[in-house]
């Protein structure tokens, strides 16, 4: 198959999303396809046989690390020329809508991801009066693919309850190879002064709709608890709120931005995984975390609640409730006996989680939509 794919970034590692997207295109490839790819946001290809097409862009006003596309004559022309049997779409945005009207013209089959739970982030911002607006073009934009691919069971059934059809399972997987608790490092643990101590790691966007509000707050509670000296916070990421954090959040670890293996290093160092956030369509970063050995602690709304609850491996809080958080914390650091049984479900619930499973399913599907297609043409 020639397969062509829209992104909305294309950096390596720079969130969840886009590391399912880089093991979905190298799946694809160690499989016999060709992929071409097309983004606004690019980062330098260290394979320069994978075409990728940066496409003009400027940076989103509330959140310029992100960019918005625009499809010129140009980005139809590069499709023409490449001649896809396939579209994949990964962002339902201004460049992704052409790429479906292109496969629609052209009656090549199109397959659209659901990433990120992008309605739920207007709130956040004080814009939830467009929420019902961003749903009823989400609608539509999904109803005219050939398929729509849920993460998992929940956000499944939220999108088909909005209205949306077509739509089938694709998971995300784990490379185990990297992820592992063998990269636990106590130089590492050294540097952020946590010996002795229960590291809680959290690892995002430093942004209002990643609920880290909620972790300041458990910042501020187990310092007035008297934990000071038992507790470390390490803040993997960046983002808007960094400097908000680092003045409310005095003695926590800021590592900024990792990548390669010291971002594995980060988390197989730390105890236990601490996530509050209810946006999440799948959340990545929760079974990265439970891969290093890490129980988590996340929210009973969004995409994490639905992988510890699988896994049991950790606690799932009533989202906000900085006491529930506190509780759920305060007894992976009491209870030993737990912790370890939790560990170890994690581990194993990620030991069977292969990204050439997970891919290798997705493939089969759109092999079988270019047939039909073939077929009807």
């Amino acid at each position: 198959m020639k397969i062509a794919l829209y992104a909305g970034t294309y950096v390596k590692d720079k969130d969840g999303a886009v590391r399912s997207i880089y093991q979905l295109v190298s799946s694809m490839r160690k499989c016999g396809h060709e992929v071409a790819i097309w983004s606004p946001d690019v980062s330098p290809q260290a394979d320069m046989s994978l075409q990728v097409h940066k496409v003009p862009s400027v940076p989103i006003p509330l959140y310029p690390d992100y960019k918005i596309g625009f499809y010129l004559a140009s980005t139809e022309k590069e499709l023409d020329q490449f001649s896809p049997d396939i579209i994949h779409i990964s962002t339902p945005d201004i460049v992704g809508r052409k790429f479906l009207q292109y496969a629609i013209k052209n009656g090549i089959p199109t397959g659209s991801a659901y990433h990120t739970d992008f309605p739920t982030y207007l709130s956040y911002y004080k814009l939830g009066f467009a929420e019902q607006s961003v749903w009823n073009y989400l609608v539509r934009f999904y109803n005219a693919c050939d398929v729509v691919l849920a993460p998992n069971v929940s956000v499944s059934e939220k999108l088909s309850a909005k209205g949306i059809r077509n739509i089938e399972l694709w998971s995300r997987g784990i490379d185990k190879e990297l992820f592992d608790p063998s990269r636990r490092s106590l130089a590492l643990r050294n540097a952020w002064r946590a010996e002795g101590k229960t590291v809680f790691v959290y690892a995002g966007r430093f942004v209002l709709y990643k609920d880290i509000e909620v972790v300041m707050e458990l910042y501020r509670r187990f310092m007035d608890e008297g934990y000071g000296d038992r507790v470390k916070f390490v803040m993997i990421g960046s983002g808007p709120e960094e400097e908000s954090m680092r003045n409310r959040m005095p003695e926590a670890v800021f590592t900024g931005y990792l990548t390669g293996l010291a971002l594995p290093e980060a988390y197989a160092s730390g105890d236990v995984f601490l996530f509050p956030s209810t946006t999440e369509a799948f959340c990545n970063v929760v079974l990265e975390a439970l891969a290093s050995g890490l129980p988590a602690v996340v929210s009973d709304i969004g995409g994490c609640m639905e992988l510890v609850k699988r896994s049991r491996a950790g606690f799932v809080s009533k989202a906000g409730d900085i006491d529930d958080f506190y509780a759920s914390c305060t007894r992976l650091m009491q209870d030993r006996e737990r912790f370890s049984e939790m560990r170890t479900l994690g581990l194993e619930f990620a030991q069977n989680k292969s990204w050439a499973a997970v891919n290798g399913a997705l493939i089969d599907r759109y092999q079988q939509m270019v047939s039909s297609a073939s077929r009807r043409s």
